[in-house]
């Protein structure tokens, strides 16, 4: 054994990703050190504590960790319950960063600001898969390790508000009038909302979450207005697969929202992209310009960006990454994820090998791993990890095996033409095998989410469609 592999292996981030890392690597006998920039295990999850996952339990709990928590007596939610972001970290995190067997490897209040190879910048080659990595935290402390596995996520970075990928015009500027993704509108948040205009940018499940708790919040709030732009000329993405759906609470998400966009409870705007805005009186206006041409004006008073995700691959800058130049994933995983072709459940298994850069021993796991795909399950980064640990360990027929089985979104096109006018439908749900293209997840760390008060799976109204309708 070399004096490298005498060091642990770094673990960036203890959510659920990276927790998963650190009981495979325990049961691998690795030793580990987790690396958390919060101050508690699940510091991200919490944030959106107060949105119920769409997933149950049984699709959310890693089976390393499981096996651990097992071990010690823990008694395990009902399979099929769905919880909230603040039961995920509550009744699963905490107790699995518990546990005798990681609690003494968990640091938290340590952020990472760069990862190297000690005595090596990028360019040098020679002796370096021999050299160990060096890690380097916000307040200077340096340590050394094996490997690194980052599962540090994507919460901290959301995209901007402009549609070109470029902040819109003002937007730094109107930062007050604006939230990122899933504002506690029927908690904390409610007195930022309640009897306000809001105007809700995006088309994932985020975007859908917020929509739902406003449209609650304007019938019992008077003089509470909600607007929803998208860039697509349809809906039909962002309302899923209905009933097709594998996930009955994920169906219902896009279900209610249609109801409430056909009764004109939220007002609908398509060929949206967001140019300017301009702070005035006391309100925003936003300047669009749709994709037919011209421009028009909307005056809001909160606007909520739920556009999306996106990696920071900034503290691996002096690694040697092999990006794909859309995504931000790694060139092998990018087609197999994109979400131009794929939805969160129909994404093909993979692990090590589609992880691996030309920096040996570096690995970015989980949502991270996605750059700015949103076709992420807690599922996928599960088995990622153990594949990834497995292949750690030397045990490569292990980290070879990678098995995945994701529920079908009921989605299966995204293709304009086919369905412009929303009303062509795929069936019941896609065969196996069957490329399905779908709506985004939209949360760093795992699956998104209906709020509380949605838990409750009602029929689609009279005339409303089920089955999996093709989305645009």
């Amino acid at each position: 054994m070399s004096v490298v592999d005498e060091l642990p292996v770094v673990v960036i981030g203890a959510g659920p990703v990276g927790l998963a890392a650190a009981a495979h690597l325990h049961e691998r006998g690795i030793s580990f050190t987790v690396l958390e920039a919060g101050e508690t295990a699940g510091a991200a999850v919490r944030q959106w504590g107060h949105v119920r996952l769409f997933s149950p339990w049984r699709y959310n709990i890693d089976p390393a960790a499981r096996r651990l928590l097992d071990e010690a007596g823990w008694v395990a939610p009902a399979a099929d319950a769905l919880p909230t972001g603040a039961e995920l970290a509550a009744e699963y995190l905490q107790p699995l960063a518990e546990l005798p067997q990681l609690k003494p490897h968990l640091r938290y209040g340590a952020r990472v600001e760069a990862i190297s190879r000690l005595g090596l910048d990028r360019l040098r080659t020679a002796g370096r898969e021999q050299t160990p990595f060096l890690v380097r935290l916000a307040d200077g402390e340096e340590l050394l390790a094996q490997a690194v596995i980052d599962a540090s996520g994507t919460w901290g970075t959301p995209n901007v508000l402009g549609a070109s990928g470029l902040p819109a015009r003002g937007e730094v500027d109107a930062a007050a009038f604006l939230e990122h993704a899933l504002p506690d509108v029927l908690g904390a948040d409610r007195a930022r909302f309640a009897g306000r205009h809001t105007l809700v940018v995006g088309a994932g499940h985020s975007a859908a979450n917020t929509l739902l708790s406003l449209a609650e919040l304007a019938a019992v709030a008077p003089g509470t207005e909600v607007t929803w732009a998208i860039r697509a000329a349809s809906p039909a993405r962002t309302y899923g697969g209905g009933d097709a759906d594998a996930l009955p609470a994920r169906g219902a998400l896009g279900a209610r929202l249609r109801e409430h966009v056909d009764a004109g409870r939220i007002r609908l705007l398509t060929g949206f992209s967001v140019y300017a805005l301009t702070p005035t009186d006391g309100r925003v206006a936003v300047v669009v310009r749709h994709d037919a041409g011209g421009e028009e004006s909307v005056t809001v008073d909160r606007i909520v960006a739920a556009t999306g995700f996106r990696p920071d691959h900034s503290i691996a800058s002096e690694l040697r990454l092999d990006l794909d130049p859309v995504l931000g994933a790694t060139r092998a995983l990018a087609p197999l994820i994109d979400p131009n072709e794929h939805s969160c459940g129909t994404v093909p298994p993979h692990g090590v090998d589609e992880l691996a850069h030309p920096e040996a021993g570096y690995y970015a796991v989980g949502m991270k791993s996605y750059g700015r795909a949103p076709t992420f399950l807690m599922a996928t980064g599960y088995e990622q990890v153990r594949s990834v640990v497995a292949a750690l360990a030397g045990d490569w027929a292990a980290a070879r095996d990678v098995q995945l089985d994701l529920p079908e979104t009921g989605v299966c096109n995204s293709n304009p033409a086919e369905s412009a006018n929303a009303d062509s439908c795929c069936g019941p749900a896609p065969a196996a095998g069957s490329t399905g293209r779908g709506l985004a997840t939209g949360i760093s760390g795992g699956l998104l989410s209906a709020p509380l008060n949605l838990v409750t799976l009602d029929a689609v109204p009279a005339g409303g469609q089920t089955g999996g309708c093709c989305a645009s």
